[in-house]
This record gives structure tokens, C-alpha cells and sequence, in this order.
């Protein structure tokens, strides 16, 4: 018998010396191949799983963790951290919306400085009338 590495060097010195190997190469290559990838996505389902079985355990124990103390679980925190809008996510303005909001802006800065204008007046009408009640020439 050969040791492993005169089996390897005879095994490469046969398809260097015959020639009609290369499709039976590529045959075995892609059956490598098709294998890696299978003992790959068989590790990754046996992760998963794993993980799962253990996240199932925590959930357990948290779970008695909140009866024994009377904790409720936060799920409805969650729901309603949900619920708010993502403020980078919102829907972009357009150019005619933008206008929209420019203009109520500035009629409420209108609107509002004209009812300041309108309670200034009165109080100092008011104070004049007082004034002149209380001033009177003779």
C-alpha cells in the first residue's frame, strides 16, 4: 500500500497524463461543491435551531421571573414605540407642499401680529379714557 501522499501525486500525475479527465474533474468538483454547500446549510439549520431552543429556555424563565414578582411584560411599551413614526422614513414634501406651509406660516405671523397690533390699541384706549376720567381740566 502507498502512503496518502503517493495516492495524491499519482492520482494528479493520471490527469496530467491522460487528458480526457477534465470533464470528470469538473464532475467531482461540482459534486464537492454541491456537498460543502449542503453540510454548510445543514450547520447553519442546527444553529438556528439551537439558538432557538435556548432563546425558548430564557423566555421561560423570564417568564417565571415576571409571575413571581408580578411583572408585566413589555410588550406593550414595544407596541407603542412602534406606533410612533420614524422620523428619517416620512414621506419627502413636495416643492408645492413646501410653498403650502411657507404661506400658512406667514399668514399666521400676519394673523398674529395684527391681533397684537389690534390689543395693544385697545389697552392704550383704554388707558387714555382712564387717564382722562381721572385728569379733568378745569
Amino acid at each position: 500500500m502507498f502512503p496518502a501522499k503517493c495516492c495524491l501525486l499519482l492520482n494528479m500525475n493520471q490527469g496530467a497524463v491522460g487528458g480526457d479527465d477534465d470533464g470528470d474533474d469538473k464532475e467531482k468538483e461540482e459534486e464537492a461543491e454541491r456537498e460543502r454547500q449542503e453540510a454548510i446549510r445543514e450547520a447553519e439549520e442546527r444553529r438556528k435551531e439551537k439558538h432557538r431552543k435556548m432563546e425558548e429556555e430564557r423566555e421561560k424563565m423570564r417568564q417565571e421571573i415576571r409571575d413571581k414578582y408580578n411583572i408585566k411584560k413589555k410588550e406593550e411599551i414595544q407596541e407603542i414605540q412602534q406606533e410612533e413614526p420614524n422620523p428619517l422614513m416620512r414621506k419627502k414634501k413636495t416643492p408645492e407642499e413646501l410653498e403650502r406651509e411657507a404661506n400658512a406660516e406667514e399668514e399666521d405671523e400676519f394673523t398674529s401680529k395684527t391681533e397684537l397690533k389690534n390689543t395693544i390699541e385697545t389697552q392704550v384706549s383704554e388707558l387714555k379714557s382712564t387717564i382722562e376720567s381721572k385728569c379733568v381740566l378745569q
